[in-house]
């Protein structure tokens, strides 16, 4: 009987541990979870702080108790603290008790995911200044703004989470004010996205601030004013959102390799170059479909998907990931924005020779009611006429479109081809002739 311990117990880990039970049914699998819950979904945690959800059990996939039916003993309040692959144990850290004890496997998976990053301001360690990475922080929270003295919020940097704890907040009623780094919020995105959606944020009265730099916090045990390189600022309640990375600190030493930020390599099987050890998730690379090397992409998608071919091959299969094309998406306000392939920042530093085109088109026919604009940039490989990038911002039905892209990336289309495919038409939906297929008839 195969004995399989799993490190971390939310995306990538509980989806391997699920596929080696549906194709082992023998198998012994052991669950290593540092928090307090289990297989559930993080990215709805800016919703749960809104109020858009108002039960953090919905974001539960399944419970420990529904795991250990199907025969995966979870282990939560547990942490690995180091692995040691020449002997094929592990040594775990029961949270609870602080006893430390050593397991054995024949097979191993890790799938710790990220850690946030917080720099050592100066005076950090001031209360209601948090981050929002686990189900734990956003219990807190969410009690925690339930308290009318928090009017204040400020965020520290203006990525994915920022940006949608920036929208939670204003949402809450809260004086909003987010400020990023570098000249512009939700880098991924192409400029001309970003510039839209920057304006309309201005719009809704939250404060942004580019190109500025946090300092530190002060206040009398409770923050109340936030430093930064151009001023201060009065401040309830701090949200520091400025990045993550790879929760891989207890694997230095073991042998197994890790990138330069962190991240496990893996290959396309999500094997590690040590036999037998397997990893998936944000915790690890992920191969790029377009660029056909590694890349670091923490996303749930290829958390869940990589974390099922783990499970597959960890059980007997020899699986591979066909690769991520970093397809990603985000609300704010009124707006909704996607992406997925490159950027041109990335197709540039590949030494890709494209082209682009930014169109204005809708969603609909204006002689339909609720006609919206949505604005696309695709970027095609010159000689080719291949699709290798697309982003785009609108009011509404414009991610399901990214996801057209999306497709047609990785079957490798033209913007030719694409713009002649038979999509639906009808006027609640869309024209005879498609946003998609306009963006994609435009690249010359």
């Amino acid at each position: 009987m195969m004995r399989v311990l799993v490190i971390g117990g939310v995306a990538a880990g509980m989806s391997a541990a699920s596929k080696i039970r549906r194709m082992d049914e023998f198998a012994e699998i052991i669950v290593y979870e540092k928090g307090a819950f289990i297989s559930y979904g993080a990215c709805g945690l800016p919703y749960y702080l809104s109020g858009d959800n108002d039960d953090h059990k919905k974001m539960i996939a399944r419970t420990k108790e529904q795991f250990e039916k199907k025969n995966i003993q979870v282990n939560l309040h547990h942490e690995v603290v180091k692995v040691a692959p020449n002997r094929n144990q592990i040594m775990v850290k029961d949270l609870n008790s602080g006893n430390i004890f050593i397991d054995h496997y024949d097979k191993l998976m890790i799938g710790t995911g990220t850690e946030a990053i917080f720099p050592p301001f100066d005076g950090a360690n001031l209360r209601n200044i948090h981050v929002l990475k686990t189900m734990e922080d956003g219990l807190y929270l969410h009690e925690l703004l339930e308290n009318p003295e928090i009017k204040d919020v400020s965020i520290v940097g203006g990525g994915y989470i920022g940006i949608e704890v920036a929208e939670a907040m204003h949402k809450r009623g809260k004086n909003v004010r987010v400020i990023e780094q570098v000249d512009r919020i939700l880098t991924p995105f192409e400029t001309e996205i970003t510039d839209i959606v920057t304006e309309h944020i201005q719009e809704k009265n939250i404060a942004l601030h580019l190109g500025e730099s946090v300092k530190g916090f002060k206040g009398d045990e409770k923050v109340n004013e936030i430093i930064t390189d151009k001023g201060s600022y009065p401040t309830d309640l701090v949200f520091v959102s400025i990045g993550v990375k790879p929760a891989t600190k207890f694997l230095q030493g073991s042998g197994i390799t890790l990138a330069d930020n962190g991240a496990i390599v893996v290959d396309r099987e999500m094997r590690t170059n040590i036999e037998d050890i397997y990893a998936a998730g944000d915790c690890a690379e992920v191969y790029n479909f377009i660029k056909q090397e590694n890349d670091y992409i923490p996303l749930g998608t290829n958390a869940n998907k990589c974390g099922r071919i783990a499970g597959a091959n960890i059980a007997g299969e020899r699986n591979k990931y066909i690769g991520t094309l970093g397809s990603a998406a985000v609300k704010i306000l009124d707006l909704e924005i996607g992406r997925t392939g490159l950027s041109e920042v990335e197709a540039t530093a590949l030494k890709i020779d494209y082209v682009t085109e930014f169109v204005k088109t809708a969603n609909h026919p204006g002689y339909y009611p609720g006609q919206q604009p949505i604005w696309i940039k695709l970027i095609c490989e010159k000689r080719s006429g291949k699709i290798i990038g697309a982003h785009a911002v609108g009011y509404t039905d414009v991610v399901l479109r990214i996801d057209m892209f999306a497709i047609a990336i990785q079957n490798e289309m033209t913007a030719e081809e694409l713009g002649m495919t038979d999509l639906c038409y009808a006027p609640p939906f869309a024209g005879v002739w498609d946003a998609v297929h306009i963006a994609s008839n435009a690249i010359k």
